[in-house]
C-alpha cells in the first residue's frame, strides 16, 4: 500500500489501533460522534473546541468509549486563529508521536439575508468553516508526510451545492470546502495523503440553534457519519471515496 503506519486486515483494510487523530470541533454533535468512534476503534484522539466545560464533558464521554483513557486529550482551540489551529496539530504530535489522521469538522452556522447579516457574523462563518481547515490542513500536511501518509477528511454539508434563502455565508463557506478539497485531494494524493469531503443533509445535531438533538427521527444521526469517516479511514488503499453525499432516506414530507 505503501502506508507505513498502522496495519492491514485479512480484506487488505487498515486498522485504526494506534493512529492518531485530530477533531476539531469535537465537543458535541458529529465530531462528539467521529471522535468517540475513533477512540472505540483504537485511535488516540485529540479534540478541539472553544468551551472547556464542553470539551471536559466530550473527554469524560470519549473516554469512556475508549480502551485506553490516556488516549483522549482535549485541547481547547478556535481555529480562526492560525497560531491556535497550528498549536492544536502540535499538541498531538508532541503528546501521541506524530499524526496520521485529520477530521476537520469544527464549523459555524449563522443565517441571515445578505443585506442584514453583520461583517463580523460573516466573518466567523466563514473564517470558522474554511480559513480554519486551510490552517489545521498547512500545519498537518508536514506531520502527515513524515508519516509516510494519512487522511484528511472534511465535514461539509450538502447546502456547498444546494443554496437557500438566508444561506449565503454558509452556503458559500462550504462550496469552498468542497473546492478547497477536491484541489486539496490531487495535491497530496501521490504522497499517500487521502482527502475525503462528507456532505451531510439534515443531521439532528441542534446545530446553530436549529432544533434540538434527538427531536426528528427522520434526519441523519451524528452516528451515522462517524461510521461513514471509519469506513473512509480503513477503506482499501486502492481507490479513493473523495465525495460522500449523504441525505435521509426518508425526509420529512
Amino acid at each position: 500500500m505503501g502506508m507505513v503506519t498502522g496495519t492491514q486486515t485479512s480484506a487488505n483494510r487498515m486498522d485504526l489501533r494506534g493512529k492518531v487523530a485530530v477533531v476539531t470541533g469535537g465537543s458535541r454533535g458529529i465530531g462528539l460522534a467521529i471522535a468517540a468512534a475513533l477512540a472505540k476503534g483504537g485511535s488516540r484522539v485529540v479534540i478541539t473546541g472553544r468551551d472547556q466545560q464542553q470539551l471536559e464533558a466530550a473527554s469524560r464521554e470519549v473516554q469512556s468509549a475508549a480502551a485506553d483513557r490516556d488516549s483522549v486529550h482535549v485541547v481547547r482551540a478556535d481555529v480562526r486563529g492560525a497560531r491556535e489551529a497550528a498549536g492544536a496539530i502540535d499538541t498531538a504530535v508532541r503528546k501521541y508521536g506524530g499524526l496520521d489522521v485529520l477530521i476537520n469538522n469544527a464549523g459555524v452556522g449563522l443565517f441571515a439575508d445578505v443585506a442584514d447579516m453583520s461583517v463580523s457574523d460573516w466573518d466567523q462563518v466563514i473564517e470558522t468553516n474554511l480559513s480554519g481547515v486551510f490552517y489545521c490542513c498547512h500545519a498537518a500536511i508536514p506531520h502527515l508526510r513524515s508519516r509516510g501518509g494519512g487522511w484528511i477528511i472534511n465535514i461539509s454539508s450538502l447546502a456547498g451545492k444546494n443554496s437557500f434563502t438566508g444561506g449565503a455565508a454558509y452556503c458559500a463557506s462550504k462550496a469552498g470546502l468542497n473546492a478547497f478539497s477536491e484541489s486539496l485531494m490531487q495535491e497530496v494524493r501521490q504522497e499517500n495523503i487521502r482527502v475525503s469531503y462528507i456532505m451531510p443533509g439534515s443531521v439532528s445535531t441542534g446545530f446553530s440553534g436549529r432544533g434540538k438533538s434527538g427531536e426528528a427521527d427522520w434526519k441523519i444521526a451524528p452516528e451515522d457519519i462517524s461510521e461513514i469517516v471509519v469506513d473512509l479511514i480503513t477503506f482499501p488503499a486502492r481507490s479513493l471515496p473523495s465525495r460522500i453525499e449523504l441525505r435521509p432516506s426518508r425526509p420529512r414530507k
